[in-house]
């Protein structure tokens, strides 16, 4: 189970890794040890609710596929252990955003003093403005 929240956990079967071979450092190990993650979780067939999903979908963008499945790739690391690690705590930091709900917003309206400094700064600007046409000489 992959805690993201206190509310909110992932089961095992709804994730699904492969691992492959990782380009970078690691020596001769690089081309024979498969220590690059991919780590692959169906949104949609998923057990989160449908506000969640949705606010998941947005922020993952590219690495959401059309389908509803969320790639992450890790590859940082050496060992195929810290990858898995890596891309899991990046899964978890994902769904704990898309889990927190956005603030709603609250209409205001402008006070009559701030509704007043603006039409004065207004007059003011234009009075500014109007005074940079051509100089007319008067002799």
């Amino acid at each position: 189970m992959l805690e993201v929240t206190p509310t909110i956990g992932i089961p095992e079967r709804e994730l699904d890794e492969r691992f492959v071979r990782a380009s970078g450092p690691g020596g001769q190990n690089v081309n024979k040890v498969a220590t690059a993650v991919e780590l692959r979780f169906n949104v949609a067939a998923s057990s989160l609710a449908d506000d969640v999903k949705a606010r998941l979908s947005r922020l993952a963008g590219k690495r959401m596929s059309t389908d509803g499945v969320l790639l992450i790739d890790s590859r940082e690391h050496r060992t195929q252990a810290r990858n898995r690690e890596a891309a899991r705590a990046r899964l978890a930091a994902l769904l704990q955003q898309a889990a927190t709900r956005p603030k709603s917003r609250k209409k205001t309206k402008p006070t009559k003093a701030a509704r007043e400094r603006r039409l004065v700064a207004k007059v003011q600007r234009a009075h500014v403005k109007a005074q940079r046409g051509r100089v007319s000489r008067e002799e």
